[in-house]
């Protein structure tokens, strides 16, 4: 199949592989809270496609025929999947009743994005479709970058040549060598400067607090029992 023009985007949840190091209980739970930010998150961009669920992250992607404005748009997706990924972690944290380290370090996490607009062809493979090809390698190997903050959208040279003059202007450069790829150049914004500011969390009544701990006990019991993985 020919190539088309996508745009790619990773939501990677920083902090994961220390988040992952605890024992059976807490795991159960962690991996349950990383399931409940991952929907969140991929539920705040209808207009992205999932590819897949990679462990701590997503990869999306949206056919982009026409570019103009591909970098404005993977801001803004990337400002929803922020704002979503905190309130519902904030929910986590204010109704939060166990005590057991997946629960209780469930703040701890964060949100980082990349992406890139480039060819993209499909793959199947076992009724498995997946995209392939070099942009989509250069968009994964972005997620090991040298930016300085905790919370960011990366984008590459490319995709950063789409946006409007404000865009370009606010967005710092990094540079980095990729394996395979050579040197490139990247430009990322802070997640905490854009899009509409986060919710207050919620009130914390007993009733709801015994609500939400129960459900991640629930949600985390196939984890324990070897169900899912």
């Amino acid at each position: 199949m020919a190539p088309d023009r996508a745009l790619l985007v990773i939501a990677d949840i920083g902090g994961y592989t220390d988040y992952m190091r605890l024992h059976r209980l807490g795991l159960a739970h962690a991996q349950a809270n990383t399931a409940r930010l991952l929907e969140a998150v991929i539920d705040a961009v209808p207009d992205l496609e999932l590819i897949e669920i990679e462990g701590d992250a997503a990869f999306l992607s949206s056919p982009r025929a026409d570019e103009s404005g591909a970098a404005d748009a993977a801001t803004q997706a990337a400002a929803r999947m922020h704002r979503a990924f905190h309130t519902e972690q904030g929910k986590m944290v204010a109704l939060n009743l166990c005590s057991c380290s997946g629960c209780v370090q469930a703040g701890q996490l964060r949100l980082k994005c990349v992406a890139h607009v480039g060819e993209v062809a499909e793959q199947t493979i076992r009724d498995r479709t997946k995209l392939v090809g070099v942009d989509v390698i250069l968009v994964h190997r972005l997620l090991k970058n040298p930016v300085p903050i905790e919370e960011y959208v990366l984008l590459s040279d490319e995709l950063h040549r789409t946006g409007d003059a404000d865009l370009r202007e606010r967005a710092v450069a990094v540079e980095q060598e990729l394996e395979g790829l050579g040197r490139v150049q990247a430009f990322f914004l802070d997640l905490g400067d854009i899009g509409e500011p986060l919710p207050p969390p919620p009130r914390p009544s007993l009733p709801r607090r015994l609500g939400h701990t129960l459900g991640v006990m629930g949600k985390g019991m196939p984890y324990m029992l070897g169900l899912r993985h």
